[in-house]
């Protein structure tokens, strides 16, 4: 039985976090160069894309390119920039037609500049769309965020914005570049390594995490239900006793 049909759709996570980890070792093992299994990944997006719009997921955040991977060999990072440029162009329509928005977090300002036009226009284009929010995380890390969040509050206790005392929990997360978007439920790396990589730290403090060997050029919607149906099988008790939550 497909997992599909065994998910409770009243019960879905509002939004799920996804490392897409994978493609250099799926092209490896096909005896192509690291940029063959980028190519192929976009595939993977596409059809996990459809099926959590498929399925009615309100939210889905990619981590398509960390602060890191600027260290990765030059001749990768520049065609990975480029076929982000290309898929963004082949994808809008796309995007257009199942009613999905696209969003972008991290520094976006250190992208390549046709990158980060390409980049601005469909998210303008898409912004009207409500039926799922595609979030790429991009140049991004954890780290790098809390520590800009960081700096905006302390230069507005400074200006006299706000007080010591006004910083809160909640306050913080205003900061950050998710603010518009609830915290992740789930969150699903591909690859079998147990690692959440400098990605979405505050935001995850009670996602649900759940590993696959599967490498992610090979990650498909069937995956992506496996996932939540994984998630509904869980007990979140957020610090509670089962007996409280019951």
């Amino acid at each position: 039985m497909s997992f599909r049909n065994q998910i409770n759709v009243s019960k879905l996570p509002d939004h799920v976090a996804i490392i897409m980890d994978g493609n250099g070792r799926w092209a490896k093992e096909q005896g192509k160069l690291r940029v063959f299994g980028h190519k192929n990944g976009v595939l993977a997006v596409r059809d996990t894309v459809e099926g959590a719009a498929e399925l009615g997921i309100k939210n889905l955040t990619l981590y398509a390119f960390s602060t890191e991977n600027w260290n990765r060999p030059k001749l990768e990072v520049t065609a990975l920039m480029e076929l982000l440029v290309s898929t963004i162009n082949k994808e809008t329509k796309t995007l257009m037609e199942n009613n999905v928005r696209l969003n972008a977090i991290g520094n976006l300002e250190a992208l390549p500049s046709r990158c980060y036009k390409e980049l601005k226009e469909a998210m303008e284009k898409t912004a009207g769309n409500t039926r799922l929010t595609l979030t790429l995380a991009l140049s991004y890390s954890s780290r790098w965020e809390i520590t800009q969040a960081s700096k905006k509050i302390a230069a507005d206790v400074v200006a006299g914005n706000i007080k010591e005392e006004d910083i809160t929990e909640a306050l913080f997360s205003s900061y950050l570049s998710t603010h518009q978007l609830p915290d992740p439920e789930l969150m699903i790396r591909t690859s079998g390594e147990h690692r959440i990589s400098n990605y979405l730290l505050w935001q995850l403090a009670y996602a649900e995490l759940y590993f696959t060997n599967k490498l992610w050029p090979d990650f498909r919607r069937e995956d992506l239900f496996e996932a939540i149906f994984n998630y509904q099988q869980r007990e979140r008790r957020f610090g509670l006793t089962s007996e409280q939550i019951s």
